[in-house]
């Protein structure tokens, strides 16, 4: 029998979670079964060897860039990808984030190829025409695939999507990589030698909460003056967040470590890591930090009480509770021991719920589930 032709379909290929799942499903897919080829609606990657281009191009992983810049390409980036599909004729379309999962079904169904998977990754509370939008076009697609329970209920709820056509595969990730043989020096990244890191890895964007986490660090920062807090990440806030720093006068205490590649080697040299988004959908540096044995403090949004299972209560907090947020990040800057025991337990729940190999069988099996 010949291997199922599957279409893999994103908006990028720079680093991020959605990115990491696409590429290590096109990677780790049982190629005497599928056939994965990759389309990215932007075009090529201008700085490749911090993409997931690479590692796909060593895998021999077909990829085409459509070449979308703007909202302005989209009919463009429609067209082309309509007439690569109706060349290629996958069986099988899985697309992931919001503007891949339009652009999919739309040319999906021009092409007359599919099914088409969705793949919904955040409970998605700031943008209301995303929403609409794919109300208006759900009947294109056959499945709603999402990271978490509490995506799916948003899915269900939101979008008005019904059970049958919404699947479950959380997130998955290979705790052999983790931790990398060498640690980041974070002197580099401002972190003086023989400082703790408190480490925040996310966009600089209002739902990843990082306003709040500032204002709100001078109060644990004053008890643990030997601790820095490192933000990984760019975006729209930076600047307003440096000068948050500034205001409070802790801007010699926060660094600024702008978009990395090195994020595994990061965690590995920190103590905790802090995400104090106000939604999410299962966060992949949430993983990452349990697989580099590092307690974490997070919201108790989508997904992170999923991932942190019965060490969630210690580990989470309630959106805009700073006085909650001050007091977990200083247990456990203050008490290493239980901070290792807390590590420990969320490797072990890594390797027994969330270890890679079973998020690409989940997907193999819905996949031959569906191709016609």
């Amino acid at each position: 029998m010949a291997a199922i032709k599957l279409a893999l379909c994103i908006t990028e290929l720079d680093a991020g979670g959605a990115e990491r799942c696409l590429t290590e499903l096109a990677v780790r897919a049982d190629r005497s079964r599928f056939a994965p080829t990759v389309y990215a609606l932007s075009p090529r990657p201008p700085r490749e060897e911090e993409s997931f281009f690479p590692r796909l191009r060593a895998a021999g992983v077909e990829v085409h860039f459509l070449g979308g810049g703007s909202i302005w390409q989209f009919p463009k980036v429609v067209g082309r990808l309509t007439r690569l599909w109706r060349k290629h004729q996958p069986r099988v379309v899985q697309t992931f984030l919001f503007h891949a999962n339009i652009v999919g079904r739309i040319a999906a169904k021009r092409a007359g190829v599919g099914p088409v998977l969705a793949g919904v990754r955040v409970a998605e509370r700031g943008s209301r025409w995303h929403l609409r939008l794919d109300r208006a076009t759900q009947n294109a697609v056959a499945r709603y695939v999402c990271v978490s329970r509490s995506v799916a209920d948003f899915t269900a709820t939101a979008l008005g999507v019904p059970a049958e056509k919404i699947v479950v595969i959380p997130n998955g990730i290979d705790p052999a990589g983790y931790p990398p043989p060498q640690a980041a020096d974070l002197r580099e990244l401002g972190v003086a030698a023989g400082r703790r890191a408190v480490v925040f890895v996310g966009r600089l964007e209002e739902q990843k909460g990082v306003k709040w986490l500032i204002e709100s660090a001078p109060v644990w920062m004053s008890r643990l003056p030997d601790c820095d807090l490192l933000l990984v990440g760019d975006g729209v806030l930076r600047k307003e967040l440096d000068a948050l720093a500034a205001a409070a006068g802790i801007a010699d205490r926060v660094h600024f470590a702008g978009r990395r590649s090195d994020v595994t080697e990061i965690l590995a040299a920190a103590d905790l890591l802090v995400l104090p988004s106000s939604w999410e959908g299962m966060p992949n540096v949430v993983l990452e930090a349990m697989a580099s044995r590092l307690p974490v403090v997070a919201t108790k949004v989508e997904g992170v009480e999923e991932l942190l299972g019965p060490g969630g209560g210690e580990q989470t907090v309630a959106y805009g509770d700073s006085q909650s947020l001050s007091e977990k990040i200083v247990r456990f800057i203050a008490d290493p021991c239980r901070a290792a025991e807390i590590g420990q337990l969320n490797r072990h729940r890594v390797e027994e719920h969330f270890e890679i190999s079973q998020m690409v069988k989940l997907y193999e099996h819905l996949w031959e589930s569906l191709a016609k």
